[in-house]
């Protein structure tokens, strides 16, 4: 309890500092607007938004295509791991392909995703896709591949099938690691909706920073900005709260 006040305690320090470094800079050292709107301006614009509902209509939009996103890169990095380790001959086959598809720039990818899936929410879904898949996937094969011996021969001497073994032992087993590999991805997809955004569409808070951008309207632009970090911070926080909620005996256990 007294980690997680801490932990709360710097994030609200953070965002005093923030504020005031952000006043200060619009205030006495009268920064144009157009350079860097005010914390009011800013939350005026925000409010204004808000209450058209226009806010959440892209809010919404964004936070979908990243749910659909994670969702999809997790259990299919997650599915993968687990049969690279239980299949190793595969792991030899599919290394190289996987090395190569890791490191193109997901960047120059996104106008492709564009021009072989369209306009709508399949391109946007895939990028973010592209984007959870490999940190996962790399986590959960670490999770694998550092499985205590022990808990195998736990799963032999209790004659566990292939499922059972994998919901009760390897899966939990990994979970740390996969953590890990999730927090990063979650990221990663912020980042890829709002650049699939940018790239294509009506809706979202990548097209929202594009319009302000275009229309000069800066004080939107920040709105939108400031949202896009509340929305990060806020999929840090669950995925932390899920964690410590599905990892609880590892804290036990210590």
């Amino acid at each position: 309890m007294a980690k997680r006040l801490a932990a709360w305690v710097d994030y609200a320090l953070a965002l005093i500092v923030l504020l005031a470094a952000w006043w200060f800079a619009t205030g006495p050292m009268e920064m144009p607007t157009y350079l860097l709107p005010s914390p009011l301006r800013t939350w005026n614009a925000l409010v204004g938004i808000a209450v058209t509902g226009e806010l959440w209509v892209h809010l919404g939009f964004t936070l979908q295509n990243i749910v659909l996103g994670l969702v999809f890169g997790c259990v299919a990095g997650i599915a993968l791991a687990y049969l690279m380790t239980r299949f190793p001959k595969l792991a030899v086959w599919l290394d190289g392909p996987l090395v190569i598809l890791q490191t193109a720039p997901k960047i120059a990818l996104a106008p492709l995703f564009v021009v072989w899936f369209g306009f709508g929410i399949l391109s946007k879904i895939i990028l973010i896709f592209s984007l959870v898949f490999f940190p996962v996937f790399i986590g959960a094969v670490s999770g694998f591949r550092s499985l205590d011996p022990k808990m195998k021969d736990l799963a032999k001497l209790l004659s566990l099938g292939t499922f059972q073994r994998f919901r009760q032992i390897e899966l939990p087993s990994a979970m740390p690691e996969i953590f890990v590999g999730l927090k990063i991805g979650a990221v990663q997809a912020l980042v890829g909706a709002v650049l699939a955004e940018w790239m294509s569409g009506k809706f979202g808070l990548g097209y929202l920073m594009t319009f302000a951008s275009a229309t000069y309207k800066t004080p939107l632009l920040f709105a939108a900005v400031l949202m896009t970090v509340v929305l990060g911070l806020l999929l840090h926080v669950m995925l932390t709260m899920l964690e410590n909620r599905l990892l609880s005996w590892k804290g036990a256990k210590k």
